[in-house]
């Protein structure tokens, strides 16, 4: 199957591991030109430099830190200067601290808010105009199963990336018209180096082991397993092809069957 994604430009947020990193190498695999980001430039360039020398395609990385309004508003800047602007926009922004939501204090909501919903929607927003224009776009949420089924200890997360996905569901029915699609995509237990510290954060609040904390958690999704970053990442560049057309406003799980909510 041709997905089309030849040379199409594609800005993937919080792309230097994890799911990020997946999407952004599935990506160039296929032939899209690729901006890598995360908060360490450099972190960003050689990310961007291994998945070019693996994919053969055109990567370039960027340093941006999306508490910093600013700092977003430079990097939109600086990709649309370099690639002369964006067809597929991926929303992933990076994990917020884990704890209850019980007596947060406004200074921790409002910083991780900008990162996790105004920076990400003010990028989409510096490409959306064009893509409109030129009858296609892809837009593409990253979020967590936590903002269907609310996951415990990460209350941060469960509260804005719900905040984030009903935005992309809004978004898609008033520019499916113009050729863009909106989707949202929801990781069950992807295994990342951020679920690892998920488990050990939660063996040590619980006195269990990690590998009690781990069967436990794999006998909840019926797949029996963690999913792997690279069938998480097959599923995005799908959602951002040409053969997604008549796909959008939706929300897609790559769970292994965890979430239980209709």
């Amino acid at each position: 199957m041709d997905l089309g994604l030849t040379g199409k430009r594609a800005l993937v947020l919080g792309s230097t591991k994890g799911i990020g990193r997946g999407i952004a190498e599935a990506l160039a695999a296929e032939g899209a030109r690729v901006a890598v980001t995360g908060r360490d430039a450099a972190a960003a360039r050689a990310t961007a430099s291994e998945i070019a020398d693996k994919t053969g395609a055109e990567v370039a990385g960027y340093g941006a830190d999306l508490m910093d309004a600013a700092q977003a508003r430079a990097l939109g800047d600086a990709v649309a200067a370099d690639m002369g602007g964006v067809d597929i926009m991926v929303n992933n922004g990076g994990g917020p601290p884990p704890g209850s939501v019980a007596g947060l204090s406004d200074d921790v909501w409002s910083a991780q808010f900008q990162s996790m919903f105004l920076s990400q929607v003010a990028l989409t927003n510096a490409f959306l105009g064009a893509m409109r224009e030129r009858g296609w776009g892809r837009v593409l949420v990253t979020a967590s199963s936590g903002a269907v089924q609310p996951i415990p200890n990460l209350g941060i997360s469960n509260t804005l990336r719900a905040a984030l996905m009903n935005w992309a569901k809004t978004l898609a029915g008033e520019v499916a018209a113009d050729g863009v699609t909106v989707n949202t995509i929801l990781p069950g237990r992807i295994h990342t180096a951020r679920v690892d510290r998920i488990d050990v954060a939660s063996a040590e609040r619980q006195g269990k082991s990690v590998a009690d904390i781990v069967r436990a958690s794999k006998a909840n999704i019926p797949a029996g397993r963690y999913g792997t970053v690279e069938e998480y990442a097959s599923v995005a560049v799908f959602l951002v092809s040409e053969c997604a057309g008549y796909l959008t406003g939706s929300v897609i799980r790559v769970d292994g069957g965890f979430i239980r909510a209709t």
